[in-house]
């Protein structure tokens, strides 16, 4: 692996994060390319994930997917939230 990022995530609750950690986990297990690798690490209300690419436009796809997953599952878990 040639491209390396690490990128921590601070949340607001441990609920939130186990939420996201729950949601990022199956990624993690098989990812959709041989060209990245991710690993996912909790810390108190921290999430830290270390990405490993082949090269930048790899790591840049991998990141980027990553982010927009989380993203997405803190958006619906606060929309859950808000309607019960």
């Amino acid at each position: 692996m040639k491209a390396q990022a690490v990128i921590r995530l601070n949340f607001s609750s441990e609920k939130q994060l186990k939420v996201v950690l729950e949601a990022l986990k199956p990624e993690t297990r098989t990812p959709p390319t041989h060209r990245s690798k991710v690993q996912i690490m909790s810390e108190g209300n921290s999430l830290t994930l270390n990405f490993e690419a082949t090269d930048t436009s790899a790591l840049r796809a991998a990141i980027n997917s990553y982010l927009r997953l989380t993203g997405t599952v803190i958006d619906v878990a606060k929309f859950i939230e808000e309607s019960l």
